[in-house]
């Protein structure tokens, strides 16, 4: 399954794509993009996003707590 992480600064967004790349070796490092919301012509509305997939739901608790100490949230792709 994929799942993306939001985020509304890169520098969090690479921090949670580097550590989950550390405790899931095997998913690799996740790819960070910035997306801009629906609707939002304004560059700074813009949100980053940590693409994960392929974790198994077991791994989902451990990822919803280190997104949130982030300020970010997880959405289902």
């Amino acid at each position: 399954m994929r799942h993306l992480l939001v985020f509304a600064e890169r520098d969090d967004a690479e921090e949670v794509a580097e550590a989950l790349g550390e405790r899931f070796p095997a998913l690799g490092i996740p790819q960070v993009v910035r997306e801009t919301l629906a609707g939002e012509d304004d560059a700074e509305d813009a949100q980053w996003l940590v693409v994960l997939e392929g974790l198994d739901e077991d791994g989902l608790p451990e990822v919803d707590a280190l997104v949130e100490d982030h300020d970010g949230w997880r959405e289902p792709g």
